[in-house]
């Protein structure tokens, strides 16, 4: 080494510059490290946004809404809980919650590092975990992933998963579900369900000193719940309010009179029972059905299933079912409404009392239509064997043979009356059984089978004489079904309870495709309605109910021994009641004309904000009068007139007694001078 060399070495370093040195590796170090851990920091961030986030513990309850969105009952151990939208929620309630939750929660990335700070040495200071520095996104998480253990194990997972939810999801994404979980007391989770729940309102109308006494209820319900202590209630929501001043949501002014504001508190009520409880029954089987999910899924996966029922029309049923029997305390009662132009199920009561019997008749296969049948009888022969409202057959003890001669049947109308020579109206009004026969034995039980088929009936039938008068069980279910066929002018739309189900993230599951299928032209059906619609004229079997009735109604009465129908329809609605007893029990005279009463006032009070409307007329169609006596066409020299419906081509084309070629009147056309349309304008009045 040379001597000036060993004399630098030898030389001593001053201490600035070695201060110099270790500040250079300082910093160097201190940089590497925030390089390192930025990468590691982005690492884990990315990594975490990448995972799927645990499956939450919470179970949420399936919900079933009626078909204007209105909530008819939650499943699941969860009884009271009613998601909202934020939007839909007020935004006093949001900023209340806020104020006194999460101050700066959209400023934090899932954890307050002041707010832990604060709530750490408060600990520290009692040696025990007494007060958290949650955020409402921790809170969400813990709800959500963990137990509500008090342990800092607890506290770490919360976070990481706080931080989680924040990378994967908005704000906005975060509040919503925090405000639809958070618990209220009095079975009652989310916002939507206590602003119900305690003011009877939606969330979006809840004003300010609402909002704050909401909003300080989560801190403790036992303690803070207005049911429970009204005066730890209100000391809790000015609390609340004077935070909202704090963080500059409002006014001191505001909060001073929100303060002072006297809040309408409903009582608390015990739950009553939910309604249509045979038609959520049916439901909840339907959507295990098409989800394909075990029974213990169903309740507690978060469903939201939309139905065709109405409640409206439900509540309607079901008070009318009451109080028409109220006189029988025994006696059962089924009843099914559907929409004939969507197939859409309006109302459904199987008992009359859900609590004592959960056995749903509406689709009980086990109960004779009896007469009630006969239309689809008609229907066919209209089609088939080209009967006219003015085909006769002789009403009178009559027996029939089939099976080639080998069997033979007699049947008899009621009380043995008979009526000689009637044509189809007044059989139909009248419900001569022979006529019923005499039909089906004229166009064939096969075909009359096929037809009801078509029309949406599936019960088992036999191709024999006693067909036409309902001896094979059929449930009420089909019955309005096939019935709706006819109100929809021939066209059957497959009968639905189910519009959709989503799931909790309102992602479709299920949307309802019914078929439509035409069963047979416009013009047969329209026939036939005319003639029902004298059932309930005087001296029909449903001429008790007449006066009840404001609009153009069709229908069929039916009697058994134990069972009474009347099934029926206007444009709008199908609806087929039956009344009986479960067990072998006749029914006796009184009781055998309760179905139609039910059916009255169902139908009017459901329909009762809907105008009256003609069921409407095809084109293939021809209105004339006809003299009954006849069955020619009618003048003024045959005075008993009425006007009868006919498929063009089929109309009578000879009068009743020979008409001046002056008053020569065309088929079709009605009576000179416009009579008819004088009787229609007297029976819209009327």
């Amino acid at each position: 080494m040379s001597d000036a060399r060993k004399r630098s070495a030898e030389e001593p370093v001053h201490p600035a510059v070695r201060w110099a040195r270790r500040i250079k590796k300082g910093f160097s170090f201190a940089f590497t490290s925030l390089i390192l851990l930025s990468a590691v920091t982005i690492v884990m961030l990315l990594f975490m946004r990448s995972q799927t986030l645990p499956v939450s513990k919470m179970t949420e309850a399936s919900e079933i809404y009626d078909i204007h969105g209105d909530l008819i009952e939650t499943y699941g151990s969860v009884k009271n809980r009613q998601p909202v939208a934020l939007k839909d929620i007020s935004p006093m309630l949001v900023e209340a919650t806020l104020a006194v939750e999460d101050r700066n929660f959209y400023n934090h990335y899932g954890f307050d590092p002041k707010a832990i700070a604060r709530a750490a040495w408060v600990n520290l200071q009692h040696f025990s975990k007494v007060q958290g520095g949650g955020t409402i996104t921790q809170q969400l998480a813990r709800n959500l992933y963990l137990s509500h253990d008090r342990t800092w194990t607890r506290k770490l997972q919360e976070t990481y998963y706080a931080v989680e939810m924040e990378l994967q999801q908005s704000k906005d994404q975060i509040l919503e579900q925090y405000l639809n979980q958070i618990y209220y007391g009095h079975s009652t989770y989310g916002i939507e369900a206590a602003s119900k729940l305690f003011f009877g309102k939606d969330a979006s109308d809840l004003t300010l000193a609402e909002s704050a006494l909401l909003a300080g209820i989560p801190k403790g319900p036992r303690f803070y719940s207005p049911y429970y202590d009204m005066k730890n209630a209100l000391a809790r929501q000015k609390t609340v309010l004077q935070t909202m001043v704090d963080a500059g949501y409002i006014k001191q002014q505001q909060a001073d009179e929100a303060g002072r504001e006297k809040l309408n508190i409903l009582p608390l009520e015990s739950k009553k029972a939910a309604p249509a409880p045979y038609f959520r029954d049916y439901v909840r089987g339907k959507a295990i059905e098409l989800l394909g999910i075990e029974e213990d899924q169903f309740e507690e996966s978060g469903l939201r299933i939309y139905t065709t029922l109405d409640l409206n029309a439900q509540k309607v049923a079901e008070d009318t079912i009451k109080e028409q029997l109220k006189d029988t305390p025994d006696i059962q009662a089924a009843l099914v409404a559907i929409d004939p132009r969507s197939g859409y199920v309006k109302a459904m009561v199987g008992g009359r009392d859900y609590s004592q019997n959960q056995y749903n008749r509406v689709f009980a296969t086990t109960r004779q239509p009896g007469s009630s049948f006969k239309p689809i009888v008609y229907l066919t022969a209209l089609k088939e064997k080209q009967f006219t409202p003015l085909t006769k057959f002789k009403s009178e003890p009559t027996t029939f043979t089939y099976d080639k001669g080998r069997q033979s049947y007699t049947p008899s109308n009621f009380g043995n009356i008979f009526y000689d020579w009637i044509d189809m109206r007044t059989a139909i009004s009248k419900s001569d059984n022979i006529y019923a026969v005499n039909s089906i034995m004229e166009v064939g039980p096969e075909r009359v089978i096929e037809m009801a088929r078509h029309m949406g009936i599936t019960s088992p039938m036999q191709p024999v004489p006693s067909l036409a008068l309902g001896t094979f069980p059929v449930s009420p279910y089909e019955m309005a079904s096939a019935f709706g066929t006819i109100a929809n002018q021939g066209v059957r739309v497959e009968p639905t309870s189910i519009v959709r189900i989503e799931d909790r993230r309102g992602r479709m599951l299920y949307s309802a495709q019914p078929r439509t299928v035409t069963v047979i032209e416009p013009s047969y059906t329209y026939v036939l309605t005319q003639l029902m619609e004298s059932v309930f004229d005087l001296g029909g079997t449903g001429n008790r109910v007449s006066a009840t009735l404001k609009r153009p109604v069709a229908g069929k009465t039916g009697t058994t021994d134990t069972d009474a129908w009347l099934v029926g329809y206007t444009p709008e609605l199908s609806t087929a009641v039956w009344v009986g007893y479960d067990k072998g029990r006749q029914v006796n005279s009184v009781e055998s004309h309760l179905a139609a009463p039910i059916f009255a006032e169902f139908t009017e009070k459901t329909l009762e904000s809907v105008p009256p409307k003609l069921f409407p007329i095809p084109d293939d169609v021809v209105n004339v009068y006809i003299d009954p006596a006849t069955g020619k066409l009618a003048n003024d020299g045959c005075p008993n007139s009425r006007m009868e419906a006919f498929i063009a081509g089929t109309e009578p084309t000879e009068y009743c007694t020979p008409q001046p070629a002056k008053e020569s009147v065309k088929p079709g056309k009605g009576k000179p001078n416009g009579s008819w349309l004088e009787d229609l304008k007297r029976w819209w009045s009327s």
